[in-house]
């Protein structure tokens, strides 16, 4: 029965569980946070020669870009490295044109 369970049945074991709901909690914060970061890189003064600037920088760059940038800071987050590395390449994602 166990077997057909874990098999078929979409049984997990607690450990599994965990992990998986691990994964989806960082998605979720990233997500946000990338969201903030477009924000904050939009009302920047110089928004448009950003962009124009993250537009010549290579895709793999683009987060380190937006880092260096300080758009991806945000009071009282973790730093952009520790966000699993996905933050601000999350933001130059979202980012219109980039």
């Amino acid at each position: 029965m166990a077997i057909v369970g874990f098999t078929w049945g979409g049984w997990v074991t607690g450990s599994t569980r965990e992990a998986s709901a691990s994964q989806r909690a960082s998605a979720a914060v990233v997500g946000v946070l990338a969201t903030v970061c477009v924000e904050k890189f939009k009302l920047a003064g110089d928004a448009s020669a950003n962009l124009a600037a993250l537009k010549k920088v290579g895709s793999w760059s683009q987060g380190e870009f937006i880092e260096k940038g300080g758009w991806a800071k945000v009071a009282g987050s973790n730093p952009p490295e520790q966000m699993f590395g996905r933050g601000p390449k999350a933001c130059a994602v979202l980012l219109p044109g980039a």
